[in-house]
């Protein structure tokens, strides 16, 4: 047996009691840096550490929260001092200071004792405001409106395919009010909602960049409202508010001609809002909505989150939100009731990329057609000039069709933006409350600028796409040999990027729905990419406000719609509503938030139970199943795997996991209870569903053996059967894959887990059998709903882009050890398969940045990793022959033994260069 030497040499240093030698960064509230409009009384605190030392653990720490600046200054700690905390906790530490008081600003530090015996500096000051924790606390602020929806015309989940209550457009209002500062302004504050959605101005300028504010969610049970710090925006003596409100979810016109998917009517647009103005002097003052506010209809004449939006200049107010209008004209606000209201915690909506057209092409009908380039959620900005009265239709669409012009037939219609000029030089518009995906635009009405224009018709100056997406910050980065593993990457990334925004939603256009299913499949890929946690927080909210009295979690949330085709196939699928337990689970597993378990552990009793009550003999039956696998029919509900297999392999996996958080929280009772539950149903759906002469789940489908081994179903002697009757269908489809929406995860999950990352390779760098290469192939820029790119169905769909996982796990190597919580017990294992060279990948974790960079060469293999302190981790290095390894920067590590041709050593933090000769 052949010996490996380990080289590593002791980096000799001068022990230093410098506090520079480790630092305090990137302090955090609530997931948030410096937030205001917090509603929680116990946030959690978090920070990262850094230091260019190796192995370094935090063994203490100490908090100080303050009432002032100067006060965390002087280093008082009048609202928290934690003193010093022996513990290596950096993550959601919860505040358990003095009570927090509402609108209040608190000011904060930290600072850390490492394991080397040294001290931190204090951190530079962070700071969180705090939002309104009662109704009190909105000083008499009421809801507002232009005119209220009858109670009888409301309808907060309507079924799909019933006929209306209501038939009328209605008027979208802009609201104004003027007010004196007497007072020169230390600070002011803004706490608003507007529903479905506003824009806020003071004193004729837009306050924010946000777009589509507040996020949407089930309104009968709770509404949004955001804070804005707008000090800057009011001044000394007279000011004035405007706000323009929009329909978006809250109220969905049912106006012929135009798109309609769902028929929700919570009601007619409103408004709530407080401005809290505090004065140098220590005195305050709040401007809060009430009748004494003006209202009048927009210029916005039309306005559907499904069916597009109309402007008309011509009915512009020119210095409505400005100081001094004249508004006697306008009518009085009308009071009304609303909803409860929470603060939002999810990042905004806002704009990002901008896209001008890659070609313009005249139609047989004398219109215009733009290529955009790429697929995207966005709004339009147009630029025209023209005459009075002049009207510019422009129609979006993914597709053409073979004469060059728009289809909508895949995405729904009509729905199209129209602006109706008034004429006075150059205008520029974009939509305030409508989106939707498109990569093509066909404009009706207008002629680009430089062409011919015998009609005198409005002239295009600028047509371009802005991309709207969550404005979570983007934390992961990939990259490898394999131009099209890259080309995945960013097809995948367009369809996670367009269907984040305050709902995690399957398309940009057609549906714009929460199916569940998406959250606890895709979210491993997100989480890799992004800092969506207050996004999937939201997510649970919208979860429990979804579920019904009998325990079911419906498919889709916030649900907006009751669908009873196929009877309750689209309400009642368990590998969606399973999602109220895996989410949870997921932010507690990445980023350590205990608190999500506490707050969702009775929705996870509640529809455990409710399965309990549909499984007959331990077996659930109910839903789509593997949706949109590849069978001989058109995608749709499973083909290939049995109806019960992936409802019942999940409904295991989720008594499994609740055995864990019932530990977990101290409930051994519960903990037991799930255990005994699922041991009879593993029982149950292996004498259902095994067949232990062919080693086989069900058809021997991929999702059927591939989720039967990754919740743990099959018998350990079994398991290595299984595993190869799924490699053997693999490449007996030449390599193809036939796993659908469900299944596919898992398929990758399994195979990688088996070390057989060489099949994910080869089924995945191909073009010629449907999967992300044919989608690319047939010039897709975004992930499509089915894995051939049909034109038949949405091209920018969430739901299938796992392998987006393998390219952070897999490929990068980035994973956590089983035992881990939010990456505090790295896995660094690349996969050195096909023929990558090289692959560089970056997870910006809760504790730091983890980084790989490996490259194989004739002279052998080298990887650069960085490891974050406060953490630990085993790297696996590809030496099939028992190669020596060495590291570069004479950092210390420990041999751990050679298994399966790869060499593992235990390093702690910081970076570290090896290499494989």
């Amino acid at each position: 047996m052949s010996r490996i030497f380990f080289f590593s040499w002791l980096f000799s240093i001068s022990i230093s009691l410098s506090a520079q030698d480790i630092q305090v960064a990137q302090l955090s509230c609530a997931y948030l840096n410096n937030p205001i409009g917090i509603d929680l009384v116990t946030p959690n605190l978090s920070w990262k550490l850094q230091s260019a030392q190796h192995n370094i653990i935090q063994t203490a720490y100490q908090i100080l929260v303050a009432s002032s600046i100067s006060n965390l200054g002087k280093n008082i700690g009048d609202v928290w001092d934690t003193k010093k905390v022996s513990s290596n906790q950096s993550i959601q530490v919860q505040y358990k200071g003095s009570k927090l008081v509402s609108t209040k600003k608190y000011y904060w530090k930290v600072k850390v004792w490492d394991n080397k015996g040294k001290v931190s500096d204090w951190s530079k000051p962070a700071f969180f405001q705090m939002g309104l924790l009662s109704v009190a606390d909105w000083k008499g602020a009421k809801w507002i409106a232009y005119e209220k929806l009858a109670d009888s015309n409301v309808n907060v989940l309507p079924t799909d395919g019933k006929k209306d209550k209501v038939n009328a457009n209605n008027v979208l209002p802009m609201f104004r009010k003027d007010f004196v500062l007497a007072k020169s302004i230390k600070s002011a504050t803004a706490f608003i909602s507007g529903l479905g959605h506003f824009e806020l101005s003071l004193n004729g300028a837009k306050v924010v960049d946000d777009f589509l504010a507040p996020g949407w969610t089930k309104y009968d049970k709770e509404a949004l409202y955001v804070t804005y710090d707008i000090t800057k925006q009011l001044k000394k003596g007279s000011n004035a508010v405007g706000l323009m409100l929009g329909n978006g979810f809250y109220y969905v016109p049912p106006i012929k001609g135009r798109y309609r998917k769902l028929k929700s009517a919570f009601g007619y647009p409103k408004m709530i809002c407080r401005l809290q103005i505090e004065y140098t002097d220590g005195t305050s003052t709040n401007i809060v909505s009430n009748e004494d506010w003006k209202t009048a209809p927009s210029p916005i004449i039309f306005s559907s989150i499904y069916g597009g939006e109309d402007y008309d200049a011509n009915l512009e107010q020119k210095g409505w939100n400005i100081a001094g209008f004249k508004d006697a004209h306008l009518k009085s606000a009308l009071l009304v009731d609303g909803p409860k209201l929470n603060a939002q915690k999810e990042a905004p909506v806002k704009v990002f990329d901008n896209f001008s057209a890659k070609s313009i092409t005249q139609t047989g009908n004398q219109e215009w057609v733009y290529d955009l380039g790429q697929n995207s959620s966005a709004i339009i900005e147009l630029k025209v000039r023209g005459s009075k009265g002049d009207t510019v239709r422009i129609t979006p669409a993914e597709l053409l069709k073979e004469d060059g012009t728009i289809t909508q037939k895949n995405i729904g219609g009509p729905s199209y933006f129209t602006y109706i000029l008034k004429g006075d030089g150059l205008e520029t518009w974009r939509p305030k409350f409508f989106y939707t995906g498109f990569r093509y635009l066909q404009v009706k009405g207008g002629v680009p600028a430089g062409k011919e224009n015998p009609s005198k018709q409005a002239v295009i100056e600028d047509l371009t796409a802005l991309h709207i997406r969550n404005a979570a910050e983007t934390i992961g980065k990939f990259s490898s040999s394999n131009e099209l593993f890259n080309k995945t990457f960013t097809l995948i990334d367009w369809s996670i990027k367009s269907n984040m925004v305050s709902v995690f939603t399957d398309c940009p256009h057609r549906e714009k729905l929460g199916w569940l299913e998406q959250l606890h499949l895709m979210g491993k890929s997100v989480n890799y990419n992004y800092a969506a946690a207050p996004l999937f927080k939201k997510a649970t909210v919208d979860i429990q406000n979804s579920q019904l009295a009998n325990g079911l979690v419906p498919e889709i949330a916030p649900e907006y719609v009751k669908f009873e085709w196929g009877g309750d196939m689209f309400r009642d699928s368990p590998e969606w509503g399973s999602s109220s337990i895996l989410v949870p689970w997921d932010l507690y597993k990445y980023y350590g938030d205990r608190q999500a378990l506490i707050d969702n552990y009775p929705v996870m009793q509640r529809y455990l139970k409710y399965l309990g009550t549909k499984a007959d003999q331990h077996i659930l039956t109910q839903g789509l199943g593997d949706w949109y696998d590849l069978g001989p029919k058109p995608p749709g509900v499973s083909q290939l795997t049995p109806m019960g297999i992936t409802a019942t392999a999940i409904y295991y996996y989720d008594l499994k996991i609740m055995e864990k958080i019932a530990a977990l929280l101290g409930k051994p009772t519960d903990a037991s209870q799930y255990s005994n539950l699922a041991v009879a149903v593993k029982r149950a759906f292996n004498y259902q569903f095994f067949d232990s002469k062919t080693k086989q789940y069900g058809s021997g489908s991929q999702a059927a053996n591939a989720m039967a081994v990754y919740m743990e179903l099959v018998e350990d002697q079994d398991k290595n059967a299984v595993i190869e009757n799924l490699v053997k269908d693999i490449r007996t489809k030449n390599n193809g894959l036939t796993a659908g929406d469900i299944g596919y995860r898992y398929v990758l999950r399994v195979l990688e887990d088996a070390g057989k990352s060489d099949v994910i390779f080869d089924m995945n760098s191909r073009s010629d059998v449907p999967g992300y290469g044919m989608q690319i192939a047939k010039g897709a820029t975004a992930l499509t709903e089915s894995w051939a790119a049909l034109p038949t169905v949405s091209n920018n769909h969430f739901m299938l882009g796992h392998l987006m996982e393998w390219f952070y796990s897999g490929v990068g190597g980035i994973r956590q050890d089983e035992n881990s919580v939010a990456f505090n017990k790295i896995r660094i294992e690349p996969e050195v398969v096909g023929d990558l060279a090289f692959a560089k990948t970056e997870y910006d974790s809760a504790y730091g940045k983890i980084t790989t960079d490996w490259k194989k060469s004739t002279n052998g293999f080298e990887l650069e990793v960085n490891i974050p302190v406060n953490t630990t981790a085993v790297v696996y290095l590809p030496a099939p022959n028992n190669q020596t390894v060495s590291e570069a920067n004479h950092a210390t590590f420990k041999s751990l033994g050679y298994k399966n041709g790869k060499v593992m050593v235990a390093v702690g933090s910081g970076a570290y260069k090896f290499k494989v000769k």
